[in-house]
């Protein structure tokens, strides 16, 4: 098994914690406080560098290989998300639609819930049908922040 790696950004919406290994993105969290020890690689120093990127404007989507893992269902959701253009936004229910199982809305939110590779899979970009801010592990206001920073206008 190879070895994990930690790496960190100071985002404007909090501190946020991207591990992997020399070959794979394992996840992108927002962390309270860094590791005690901790240590990066030349993979995930890029991911830090991308997300830098995202939250200064100059990066839209991202490069980095990712690991997801995860139950096949969650793995069709996120594959799902990855597919959501920057600044713009989907329905739970789109997502069920788009994985051909109309019926599991309430599933993708569990799946959504359950993302462990955040910003760079737009958990974020999915919204209730009636464009409500709904459910986002991070905290609805790191959503809203999320989107506005992707220039989507929000209901009011």
């Amino acid at each position: 098994m190879q070895e994990l790696c930690f790496g960190y950004y100071e985002s404007p919406i909090g501190l946020i914690e991207i591990s992997g290994t020399a070959d794979v993105i394992r996840s992108v969290n927002f962390v309270e406080e860094r590791r005690d020890e901790c240590f990066s690689n030349s993979l995930v120093d890029q991911a830090v560098q991308e997300i830098k990127e995202y939250f200064n404007g100059s990066r839209r989507e991202f490069d980095v290989p990712l690991d997801l893992q995860g139950t096949a269902f969650q793995q069709s959701v996120w594959r799902q998300l990855l597919k959501i253009p920057y600044g713009n936004t989907v329905s739970y229910g789109d997502i069920a639609r788009a994985i051909n199982n109309p019926q599991a809305v309430r599933a993708v939110g569990g799946a959504n819930h359950r993302n462990p590779i955040a910003i760079i899979i737009p958990c974020h970009r999915v919204i209730g049908s009636d464009g409500s801010m709904t459910g986002y592990g991070s905290g609805i206001w790191r959503k809203e922040w999320l989107l506005k920073h992707e220039g989507k206008k929000l209901k009011a």
